[in-house]
């Protein structure tokens, strides 16, 4: 019976399948605790069934280490990737615990079924809004593209370190202040705006209990004021995300500078 060809090289599949499971092991939802693991191998192998065959003949390696080097490159390669495409959801936890230290409730934590951790309400209501904007716009499909594209830029073997990478990871890494104030901007304003108010009651009135009263009027005010301008946060997460393919291209632009 006559052995099954393939169209590609079995290396190309072996450096494809390292590059997306290691993509897929960071990038949102995807590499959650609940999620099956099965399901995300089955997903890397499926993904780098669709790239192989587009890639060039693989470096040929004449010891062993030189072959595990190239894997271990790879891997690496998929984990930058994934890092990058991950930068929104970690700026979307840091502004849900901004607006949770400002409305009063980081002290109700909720157990998370994604991280297996506990976290406020607002991060998750933030964290699911993310979500549903990613699928629902097939964001997800664009940075697969973006993957099959950087072996444009990034073949096996040719990834190097250098500085304008470093600046550039560097510099996206400080957008994550960036989404979490601009997403957590309104509840900042209305909290100081309670503040205010009820700093110049207790000039006022000075037998008032200034922090008993203001603590349950800031909660009522901040879960209203975060409800009623969540189309606005939505807005800023979708600038933020429309960049996520070209920033992996970007970034795999830079690895592969010699």
């Amino acid at each position: 019976m006559p052995f099954i060809s393939l169209p590609f090289d079995p290396l190309n599949w072996i450096f494809a399948f390292l590059r997306s499971s290691a993509l897929l092991a960071v990038f949102p939802l995807f590499s959650a605790a609940g999620f099956p693991v099965q399901i995300r191998v089955a997903l890397g192998v499926f993904t780098s069934f669709l790239v192989a065959p587009m890639l060039p003949p693989p470096p040929q390696a004449a010891h062993l280490f030189t072959l595990l080097s190239l894997m271990v490159m790879e891997v690496c390669i998929g984990l930058l990737l994934g890092f990058v495409s991950r930068l929104i959801f970690y700026g979307v936890d840091f502004a849900g615990g901004v607006i949770s230290s400002t409305i009063g409730l980081q002290f109700t934590p909720n157990p998370d079924p994604f991280t297996s951790n506990s976290a406020q309400a607002p991060g998750m209501v933030l964290f699911w809004l993310t979500g549903m904007l990613m699928f629902s716009l097939n964001v997800h499909h664009w940075v697969l593209v973006a993957f099959a594209h950087s072996y444009e830029w990034v073949p096996v073997g040719g990834a190097h370190l250098r500085e304008p990478l470093l600046i550039d990871v560097i510099t996206r890494s400080s957008r994550i202040f960036s989404i979490a104030l601009q997403i957590s901007a309104p509840v900042l304003a209305i909290s100081f705006v309670v503040s205010l108010v009820f700093s110049i009651l207790g000039r006022a009135v000075p037998q008032m209990n200034v922090f008993t009263e203001s603590f349950s009027v800031r909660t009522l005010v901040g879960i209203t004021i975060f409800g009623l301008t969540l189309n606005l946060m939505a807005q800023h997460l979708l600038s933020f995300m429309r960049r996520m393919p070209d920033d992996l291209t970007n970034v795999a632009r830079l690895l592969g500078l010699p």
